[in-house]
């Protein structure tokens, strides 16, 4: 009970951590909301393993929630900065005049992210999957330890490659719209 008590204190001050630094790297807070928005989905993929494997809420599943918020805070990271670097490329050679010229943007700088997004996430989980399915000696806690990393970071990964980059074309359309109307 002390444990889970400590929990509900360290957890909300992880995620004003992660915001903070979010904040400091892309100094927008806009772009640091993109990026907590992959918490819940990363949440939900945790939950529906834990649910699935029928693991209950443990101080081990806490830490392991707590490592999914900064794994997925990091692709969403990746995502984003090679986003912004498609479209600041775009904008230097004259090539964003257009709401097609942002989707090739967009599509590009996620393109960019692919194999090294992929690869993250399979080697985390390749590294996990024996620790959820270990045997012996303290392996019950490390299962509940690497569960919710698992199947955060699957339901994380699918908000990385598809919501971040709808959302942000969604964010610099605006920008976009109202450029063109002056």
């Amino acid at each position: 009970q002390r444990a889970q008590q400590r929990l509900q204190v360290v957890v909300p001050v992880t995620l004003a951590i992660i915001f903070m630094l979010l904040y400091l790297n892309f100094r927008n807070i806009t772009e640091s909301l993109m990026v907590m928005l992959s918490l819940p989905f990363a949440l939900v993929g945790g939950i529906w393993l834990m649910y699935l494997l029928d693991h209950n809420m443990s101080v081990a599943v806490g830490v392991g929630f707590i490592a999914l918020a900064g794994l997925s805070a990091e692709l969403g990271v990746v995502m984003l900065t090679y986003l912004d670097n498609a479209h600041r490329d775009a904008l230097a050679a004259g090539r964003m005049n257009s709401p097609d010229d942002l989707h090739r943007a967009i599509v590009e700088g996620a393109a960019r992210r692919l194999r090294p997004i992929l690869m993250t996430v399979c080697s985390t989980v390749g590294g996990l999957l024996p620790i959820m399915w270990g045997h012996g000696t303290g392996s019950e806690v490390m299962q509940r330890l690497a569960a919710p990393m698992v199947g955060g970071l699957i339901s994380s990964t699918v908000l990385a490659l598809l919501v971040i980059p709808a959302i942000y074309a969604l964010w610099k359309s605006r920008g976009l719209n109202s450029k063109n109307e002056n």
